[in-house]
């Protein structure tokens, strides 16, 4: 038999959908399971987009520019400054999701061989892509004892090497829902411009900024145009993850040159998602305002009902709609796959992603979980309980 490809081999496997199998099996045999694992909101698309996509009138669902369409870029400039970044429509490439534009990030910028410093836990992904791209991610590691801040500068330091390329941030983060600050941001500018290295930034829970804090952009820092690259998506900002629309900004002229080069090989962004996705530009800020406040809602009843549960320990994030949470467990991917195989409450039981694979340092996170707080409220609690059961009834508890 040929055998697979070593990259294929290396890999990974997404904490956040490896244990789907057990799912589908418990809700075969009449269990109900609260999903979790996934950041699927279960908020409903803007009206606009639904009445604008139910209304379409087309007859050829044609290819766009490979850059993605002109209107709905120019589109995006009006909505980016908004959030005061001045950008034009030659610095933004529509995408096929975020997902699209880390891969031609990293493609664009880094050699095989080079090393991109991530802060860990960092979104599982992150590894594939850079897998994909013969890059090799070096972790600097930020502690749930501290709600994972950005890991102080000197632990950077270190760790850049001559085959150091580039520094990734996801903000606000997941899987954390920790929000980084101006000063955290502009910290990393000055070694970023110290060391001229590549910050590609990933802004896509932009609008999920609670207690009052603000998000400060990549985009907003000083004297490192051409070292930034943001990477942006539609998925969450407008609960439309299906669409599959995202993008690529930068000031840095070769950089989106170079990357158009690969978009044009997969010919153009989806058609769909594009117009859904111009449909999405007039969103009223009342939708995002009443987002925020479910999802602060949500928010604060995970982290109270967590952290009322003997042996668990929750920081409270400010941003996106993700907690990582510690438990009395000594291998979460055990735990996790238990709930779905062995245990139930009241024909119920609950998903999470654990969060060993958000670690790119062997042996880290395996007493931690993540949960994505996209469910409604009743559904959290019930969640919770069982999880508090779940925790109770364990036998290889610690």
């Amino acid at each position: 038999m040929p055998q697979i490809s070593l990259r294929g081999a290396a890999m990974p496997e997404s904490p956040i959908r490896k244990l789907m199998p057990y799912a589908e099996t418990a809700k075969a045999n009449g269990v109900k399971v609260y999903h979790l694992n996934i950041g699927q909101p279960d908020i409903e698309t803007p009206i606009e987009v639904l009445d604008h996509m139910r209304n379409l009138d087309r007859t050829v669902i044609e290819y766009s520019h490979s850059a993605g369409y002109v209107s709905y870029r120019e589109g995006l400039t009006k909505y980016y400054a908004q959030h005061n970044i001045t950008v034009t429509t030659d610095e933004i490439l529509v995408t096929t999701a975020g997902s699209e534009a880390i891969l031609f990030a990293m493609l664009s910028c880094m050699n095989p061989g080079d090393e991109i410093i991530i802060p860990e836990p960092f979104y599982t992904n992150y590894s594939g892509f850079a897998g994909a791209a013969s890059v090799s991610v070096v972790p600097v590691t930020s502690n749930i004892e501290d709600g994972f801040a950005l890991p102080p500068i000197a632990d950077f330091e270190p760790l850049i090497t001559d085959k150091t390329r580039a520094i990734m941030v996801c903000n606000p983060n997941n899987p954390t829902g920790y929000l980084y600050s101006k000063e955290e941001m502009e910290s990393l500018a000055e070694l970023v411009k110290r060391h001229d290295l590549y910050l590609i930034a990933d802004e896509v829970y932009r609008e999920f900024c609670y207690d009052g804090n603000e998000h400060f952009s990549a985009m907003h820092l000083d004297g490192i145009d051409d070292n930034v690259l943001l990477v942006d998506s539609v998925s969450k900002r407008y609960s439309m993850c299906g669409a599959r629309v995202g993008t690529l900004i930068s000031k840095n002229k070769l950089v989106i040159q170079t990357a158009l080069k690969y978009a044009q090989a997969r010919l153009s962004p989806p058609t769909f998602g594009q117009i859904a996705a111009e449909a999405a530009l007039s969103t009223p800020q009342s939708y995002f305002d009443e987002v925020s406040a479910e999802y602060v809602k949500r928010r604060d009843l995970v982290v109270k009902l967590l952290n009322e549960i003997d042996g668990v320990f929750c920081p409270k994030p400010s941003g996106a709609f993700y907690v990582i949470a510690r438990l009395p467990v000594d291998d979460c991917d055990k735990f996790c796959q238990w709930l779905l195989e062995e245990f139930q409450l009241d024909g119920q039981t609950v998903m999470m992603a654990p969060a060993s694979g958000f670690y790119a340092t062997e042996g880290l996170g395996l007493n931690e979980v993540r949960i994505a707080y996209v469910l409604n409220e009743d559904d959290l609690t019930q969640a919770m309980a069982c999880l508090k059961a779940a925790l109770q009834a364990y036998p290889d508890k610690v």
